[in-house]
């Protein structure tokens, strides 16, 4: 009984990370807006550090996205939430998203990480900000230890994304088949 407990005290949790309802004030989402983009400045330093080339793609690309992600898994269900910011490099604009994934397979732990899409095509910038992005598919193995280090990955989807991802704090093990949606915060735009 007491793993039934511990797994629906882990499902609760997740179901509060992808479901926040955040009302606020426009004091409030200002606040959320300047967070999001210092989170965004701060990933792609360490982007860059680690992976310097990164710069060029950036530039080069039709725009990029920084989203800060927690999730967390626990034996067989999983899931996670966050919010992001994605940057058009041909008129400069900032559109903020939010973000969502649920996973089944086995796994344990807690993982803080920072994700860059980067679109080198217009056409796919354009489709991820007007309808979203579902992805699937996901193998990992990430550990931070007292804070020190990150890993970092890099993928390249079949629509000409590439994403990097970082562990920003926690210890992961998993086996999954997950599926991300990425969709527009209406409050922050």
């Amino acid at each position: 009984m007491r793993r039934v407990d511990r797994l629906l005290a882990a499902l609760s949790f997740v179901c509060c990370i992808l479901g926040l309802p955040t009302t606020g004030t426009a004091e409030d989402n200002a606040a959320v807006r300047d967070a999001l983009r210092q989170m965004r400045e701060e990933t792609l330093d360490q982007l860059y550090k680690k992976i310097p080339n990164a710069r060029t793609q950036v530039r080069s690309a039709a725009g990029y996205g920084v989203f800060g992600v927690a999730g967390v898994h626990i034996l067989f269900v999983g899931g996670s939430g966050g919010r992001g910011v994605v940057r058009d490099n041909l008129n400069g604009r900032d559109t903020y998203m939010r973000m969502g994934a649920v996973a089944g397979g086995l796994g344990i732990g807690f993982e803080d990480t920072r994700t860059v899409l980067i679109f080198k095509k217009r056409s796919v910038l354009k489709e991820f900000l007007d309808r979203g992005w579902t992805f699937g598919g996901e193998t990992a193995a990430a550990a931070t230890v007292e804070g020190k280090g990150s890993e970092a990955g890099e993928l390249e989807s079949p629509q000409g994304i590439t994403v990097y991802q970082f562990t920003k704090a926690g210890l992961m093990a998993k086996g999954s088949v997950q599926g991300t949606k990425y969709w527009k915060d209406d409050q922050l735009n």
